[in-house]
């Protein structure tokens, strides 16, 4: 059974179809890179995914389950197991919560068991490499270390599904590869089934093990790398 499973998906924004018809199912723990230009509706099929859109038509299933069909979200955004990493440098993050903080709200929310919280924090800070930068909020993060953040955060929940929109773009070469080295690490340690928007699929294509390209909210070709 496949983490995610797109059938004749279809959305509208402002009453004008921006993406499909389209039809799409990534093999459970596999790494599917999702190309095209500007405007070809790459964002918007990882929001529809993650439940922030709801499709004008379609269906979504989730792990065998019926996530979004049509317009009714079946199963709200908050209970979906998927993590999104937001486009951007640490996008998304609260800028007034420590990154230790940041971690037990998503832990709190998902109903953690407070004496579960700790080790489970630990375990994530230290996957990301932030140990010891536990303290510091968001803006007190360089742009690479705040990614990881974000990236603690989506995976907090332990999510089957992990969507990454531009993850790399704000950064440098040298951190660019470091990030998508450590995601592949977590991508294949968790089993993780992971959907990766990006402008530029040279520089990860080594890592992932599908390319789709979406073109005009179509999927106009999928290939193996």
């Amino acid at each position: 059974m496949n983490a995610v499973v797109l059938e004749n998906l279809r959305v509208e924004l402002g009453g004008r179809c921006v993406l499909g018809p389209l039809d799409l199912e990534p093999v459970r723990g596999t790494w599917t890179l999702v190309v095209g230009p500007s405007g070809s509706g790459k964002t918007t099929l990882l929001r529809a995914i993650s439940g922030l859109l709801a499709p004008a038509s379609g269906r979504i299933l989730l792990a065998g389950s019926v996530a979004s069909d049509g317009q009714r979200l079946v199963i709200p955004p908050e209970r979906r197991r998927i993590g999104f990493v937001f486009q951007g440098g640490g996008a998304g993050l609260w800028p007034h919560l420590s990154a230790r903080a940041t971690i037990e709200f998503v832990l709190a929310a998902h109903h953690v068991p407070r004496a579960d919280r700790a080790r489970r924090i630990t375990e994530l800070l230290e996957l990301v490499e932030l140990r010891g930068l536990e303290a510091r909020r968001p803006g007190e993060l360089s742009g690479g270390e705040a990614q990881r953040l974000a990236l603690a955060r989506a995976l907090a929940h332990d999510p089957e599904l992990l969507l990454l929109d531009e993850p790399l773009g704000p950064l440098d070469a040298r951190l660019r590869m470091e990030l998508a080295a450590r995601i592949r690490e977590v991508h294949v340690r968790r089993g993780l089934t992971t959907l990766h928007v990006t402008h530029d699929p040279e520089e990860v294509r080594h890592l992932a093990d599908r390319s789709v390209r979406l073109e005009g909210g179509h999927i106009v070709s999928q290939n193996s790398n």
